[in-house]
């Protein structure tokens, strides 16, 4: 499975796997520049398959046995995650990481394909990956004439070999059924977007891949109880999915100067942090463009702020908390934009300009404010 980066925190917008998920990962490693994490509940799921293991068998060589195929397995599922992150990067989508879980592997792409066919490409990508895979084990296999490798095998008997190429045909098969927003619900959508309205083709893949995630929860009640854990993770991320393309329909030719703040007030790197608190509890501002010489050197956001109040108090100099390093949008940009730009940066704010003026500020609560009503708008119009 793969995700587009959580954008931002909106009334509206709330996505997973967040960046809240991704602190108690650690980091493996960053094969071709894309770090690879192993979230810290997946050595839960290696602890637990062992302890089964050696309950049915009472043998160190059994475990070990079983934690190298559960290893392998994960190894196949990250190498799927990279089949879809490489293909996006021909496409110029960067991918954040890829993050192991004891569900699977999730690559959290900065955004997704805007052309249909490139989606389409990019969710064949990493079963294709499991193709290859286990087309290459059954040709070692015939070469070999290693009967053993693909006779008699099953997930839990026969070879070693033939176990792995079974979980990659098993992977194949899964992440291509339509359950959006799995492979095979991109697949869907990107196909249907071909024949309709984009924003259309995301509500009915949704609505099959939630229809796929009850059938899921129900399947699990009597087979096994990670099938109502995937079929949780699918109703959510499908939903969330729609919603977030929704949004993108909403934003979609408004320019950032109909959703910038006009009225706010700024800040001087020799400020103390007392002046931004006195502002903070005058209004409504929670974040500040640090101004020297008519030119923006900073941003003051509140989390930032709070942070050096909580270590030093609020005599600590502006020019010692504000960011250095931030994002000026144009105010002819579009806010769709805008929005991805912040959502990237994991930042809440921004400072725009015109021709070189400081002329506003963008903010995720406005974003939220403007999705708003543009929803009670469109819903106006429906009704009317």
């Amino acid at each position: 499975m793969y995700h587009r980066v959580p954008l931002a925190r909106t009334p509206r917008a709330r996505y997973i796997p967040d960046d809240r998920t991704m602190k108690w990962s650690i980091r493996i490693g960053s094969p071709f520049g894309i770090p690879v994490r192993v979230h810290l509940t997946f050595f839960l799921l290696l602890a637990w398959y062992a302890a089964m293991i050696w309950r049915e068998d009472q043998s160190t060589g059994a475990v070990v046995e079983g934690l190298a195929f559960i290893l392998t397995l994960f190894l196949c599922v990250v190498l799927h995650e990279f089949g879809h992150a490489l293909t996006a990067r021909r496409y110029g989508i960067p991918t954040r990481d890829i993050t192991l879980l004891p569900i699977g592997g999730v690559a959290r792409l900065e955004k997704m394909p805007d052309d249909p066919k490139q989606e389409l490409w990019v969710a064949l990508a990493g079963p294709a990956v499991n193709v290859v895979i286990a087309g290459g084990i059954f040709l070692l296999a015939r070469v070999t004439a290693s009967v053993t490798t693909v006779g008699a095998v099953s997930f839990t008997g026969g070879s070693f070999l033939g176990r792995v190429m079974m979980v990659n045909v098993f992977l194949v098969v899964f992440n291509l059924l339509p359950a959006f927003p799995m492979d095979g619900g991109r697949v869907l959508r990107a196909l249907l977007a071909t024949r309709m309205e984009y924003a259309r083709a995301t509500r009915l893949a949704a609505v099959i891949g939630q229809s796929m995630a009850f059938l899921f929860g129900f399947a699990g009640l009597f087979i096994n109880p990670m099938l109502i854990l995937i079929g949780l993770f699918v109703w959510i991320g499908a939903a969330q999915e729609a919603n977030m393309v929704q949004m993108k329909y909403s934003l979609s030719g408004i320019p950032v100067s109909r959703a910038m703040v006009t009225d706010f007030r700024t800040l001087a790197p020799s400020d103390t942090l007392a002046t931004a608190i006195e502002l903070t509890l005058a209004g409504t501002q929670r974040d500040f463009p640090v101004v020297e010489n008519g030119d923006v050197v900073g941003i003051l956001q509140q989390k930032d702020m709070l942070a050096a109040l909580a270590r030093g108090g609020p005599e600590i100099p502006v020019s010692g908390v504000m960011q250095r390093d931030f994002e000026v949008v144009q105010a002819g940009e579009m806010v769709e934009s805008a929005f991805q730009r912040l959502g990237v940066r994991r930042t809440t704010s921004a400072p725009v300009s015109s021709q070189g003026h400081l002329v506003g500020m963008i903010t995720m609560d406005n974003i939220g404010e403007l999705l708003a009503i543009q929803g009670a708008l469109d819903r106006t119009r429906r009704t009317g």
